[in-house]
């Protein structure tokens, strides 16, 4: 295993600027708003001569109550598990009680720390280090997140605080099998996270009953039945109309982003609720990537008898446009239905994978023709001569012919529906592109003989005489 370190710190001071810097990426969401970060992030950083994964937590802001309380139990699950701990604060703001209270509990955790002033761009460093020579480090890191000062210097210091390489540790430099990558969308508090932290088995994301409580976009592995998957908690998606705050639609971009990255997808919905316009936009999005589907019914133990069977009708009636969705009903706080969920997953996932052979397409593409010939165009019907695969996730068909052109789109959808039942695929969107097939003479003028032009002179003459 990598060692690994914390950044730990009161709200923001430039955690999760810090973390994009020593990672590289621009997975941990930034904004001058504090308290943005509240789920733990995982990455790592190869800048070093030793490679090492970054948490960035969420700001510790010293209430007891709310999301600020269930954000500080994300930080001290972090603390726990590093192997150093880097205090970041503000040179800016200079010393607060926050800091000093953060210092102290930090102190007890019996880790190696260190101490991060971040934020000195345009400030006297002489005078920085003086503010926080209380603190009681020899040697403070002087930074910049959002400049990149100072990296080399931190890097060194962690190096310094962590313990000895394992030699039977993963090169994070080699590529990591995710597994199936697994987007959670779906609208605000309808139960996202509770099923995150059901399938971990712990409390890896803040859960609350606030609408939006998760504002980015987490990943965390899970093996089950011997399955690698890797799981995406995105923040919740509401109308457009509604979205005012510029960390708002952050987020929606970053849940937008996971739905590309991601493999399969599970919208979830609030079964008391149905399916809401939202719901059907989401959908929208994840039929336009291309991606495995799987519709989630939650808090299904709610129910009664009658509320249930009006939700499977509402269900039915509300997803007809994407007709190979079956609904999962689960319960995400008791766990009921999971394992039919993850059935569910590994279905569209394999359906969405599946390779095929050019003969295989072509001998079922010539019995959907001969069960249903497309309609004539300008007189003539269009001919197809043969299919073979063009990708996956989602299945790509590409059928070469003529006319392909005119093909209406029902004629599409025929095919689609053929080649699914056909191959038994569910839970993917299929994707039937037509080539027209180039001829080898479009564009050539016939060349006459010597002997057929004195003909063709001939003929003319004839037919002036007439």
């Amino acid at each position: 295993m990598l060692p690994v370190v914390a950044l730990v710190g009161r709200p923001n001071v430039g955690k999760s600027t810090l973390f994009n810097v020593l990672t590289r990426t621009r997975d941990a969401l930034v904004h001058d708003l504090p308290g943005l970060t509240r789920d733990r992030h995982y990455g790592v950083c190869r800048l070093g001569a030793h490679e090492f994964v970054v948490v960035d937590t969420g700001g510790l802001s010293g209430e007891d109550e709310g999301i600020d309380a269930l954000t500080a139990r994300q930080a001290e699950l972090a603390i726990g598990e590093a192997d150093a701990v880097a205090l970041v604060v503000d040179a800016r703001d200079g010393v607060l009680p926050q800091d000093r209270n953060i210092l102290k509990r930090l102190r007890k955790c019996d880790k190696p720390l260190l101490l991060v002033i971040n934020k000195v761009d345009g400030i006297d460093e002489g005078n920085a280090r003086s503010e926080f020579a209380s603190f009681g480090f020899a040697e403070p890191v002087l930074t910049s997140s959002a400049h990149s000062r100072g990296v080399a210097e931190l890097l060194a210091m962690i190096e310094a605080r962590l313990p000895a390489a394992d030699p039977d540790a993963v090169d994070a430099g080699d590529p990591v099998d995710e597994g199936i990558r697994v987007a959670i969308v779906g609208r605000p508090n309808v139960g996202k996270s509770t099923l995150v932290n059901r399938l971990l088995g712990e409390d890896r994301v803040v859960v609350s009953d606030i609408a939006g409580t998760t504002r980015d976009s987490i990943r965390v592995p899970l093996e089950r039945d011997g399955k690698k998957y890797t799981l995406i908690d995105t923040a919740g998606v509401r109308r457009r109309a509604r979205v005012e705050e510029a960390v708002e639609k952050f987020s929606v971009i970053k849940t937008l982003q996971s739905i590309a990255a991601a493999n399969v997808i599970v919208l979830m919905l609030d079964a008391k609720e149905g399916v809401s316009e939202q719901d059907a936009t989401l959908i929208g999005h994840v039929l336009d990537e291309g991606r495995a589907l799987v519709v989630a019914a939650n808090k299904w133990d709610g129910l009664s008898t009658y509320e249930r069977d009006q939700c499977r009708i509402s269900l039915e009636r509300r997803l007809d446009f994407v007709p190979f969705v079956k609904p999962v009903f689960i319960s995400g706080l008791h766990g009921s239905g999971l394992a039919e969920l993850m059935r569910a997953i590994l279905r569209a996932h394999k359906s969405a994978t599946r390779e095929f052979g050019s003969s295989e397409l072509t001998k079922a593409l010539e019995q959907a023709y001969e069960g249903y010939q497309p309609p004539l165009v300008r007189g003539h019907a269009p001919k197809l001569r043969f299919a073979h695969p063009g990708g996956t996730n989602p299945p790509t068909i590409v059928i070469h012919g003529s006319r392909t052109r005119h093909i209406a789109d029902g004629y599409q959808r025929y095919f689609e529906n053929f080649f699914r039942k056909r191959f038994k695929l569910e839970g993917t969107p299929i994707r039937i592109v037509f080539k027209e097939t180039a001829n080898p003479f479009a564009g050539r003028k016939n060349v006459l003989t010597e002997g057929q032009q004195r003909k063709r002179q001939r003929m003319i003459r004839n037919a002036k005489k007439r």
